[in-house]
């Protein structure tokens, strides 16, 4: 079985502001790309035995906004399928009350973060009563690190060295660094190794592969393979491109004296089963 770490639900345009859509163009050579999800698209381009972590994201300050009512009725048409996360935005009123709404009656069993989008640092201290609630719940917690199109979000509150005094200070606090920290992966696998509950994801790096490359070059040379999973990150890219780039990464250096990922390992990563490692077996 394949877990994907990584997906998203969003109604384009109705979960969006307009500037979101107007600078989201840039991911795509200036092409407006509808963004709307439909699980008999998603399953059309993944193999049949993948599991997927699904969210949507609340990020006032860059104009994007999915209730968790939403996904927790998503999930609720493919229960066997999907695995709803909610998301809270700290920089709004009630997120607090959220977060308990979202866990505790609408059973969604993760939470999604999105720093930069947002505007706040996740080390933040007025945050600790959400790490506090969300390790002594088991709750694993996904965050946007990398990144982005969106001009006014800003890139300091991104960085992944910000993960590491959460993960001191919560050490049994399940985390994963979305898309290894691009381009900031050295600091990524700084902090993933350093921390045994904390992971990264590979979720929409393969479209860079000489940059993915190098990336899990770092990942292999620090030997912290066991502390990557799998993602997606649709609807950006599928799961059936995101294997197949993956898998067509060694042919970069085919012929020369480079060294080669090593690809049992890398199979071991795609393969990995994710959710007994974030609490969510």
């Amino acid at each position: 079985m394949i877990i994907d770490v990584h997906s998203h639900y969003w109604e384009y345009p109705k979960h969006f502001d307009d500037t979101f859509r107007q600078q989201a163009q840039r991911a795509r050579s200036g092409v407006e790309v509808d963004l709307t999800v439909r699980f008999a698209d998603y399953q059309a381009t993944a193999p049949k035995d993948v599991r997927t972590i699904v969210f949507g994201g609340k990020a006032r300050l860059s104009g994007l906004w999915v209730d968790d009512e939403i996904i927790a009725s998503y999930v609720a048409q493919h229960p066997d399928k999907l695995i709803g996360f909610l998301s809270i935005d700290p920089t709004q009123p009630d997120w607090m009350s959220e977060l308990e709404h979202g866990h505790q009656q609408l059973g969604l069993r993760g939470v999604k973060l999105m720093p930069m989008y947002a505007g706040f640092r996740p080390d933040a201290p007025e945050l600790n009563p959400f790490w506090e609630y969300t390790q002594k719940h088991g709750l694993p917690v996904l965050l946007h690190t990398g990144t982005t199109f969106i001009s006014q979000a800003p890139l300091e509150y991104t960085l992944p060295r910000h993960l590491d005094p959460v993960a001191i200070r919560f050490p049994e606090q399940r985390l994963i660094l979305a898309h290894l920290g691009h381009p900031y992966e050295g600091e990524c696998v700084a902090v993933i190794r350093k921390h045994p509950h904390v992971y990264a994801d590979v979720s929409a790096l393969h479209y860079r592969p000489f940059q993915l490359y190098q990336s899990l070059m770092l990942v292999q040379e620090y030997g912290v393979w066991n502390k990557v999973l799998f993602g997606t990150d649709y609807p950006f890219t599928t799961v059936n491109d995101s294997l197949a780039g993956l898998r067509a990464l060694n042919q970069q250096v085919a012929g020369t004296s480079l060294p080669k990922l090593d690809e049992t390992k890398l199979e071991e990563m795609i393969y990995r089963d994710s959710l007994p490692l974030l609490n969510l077996a």
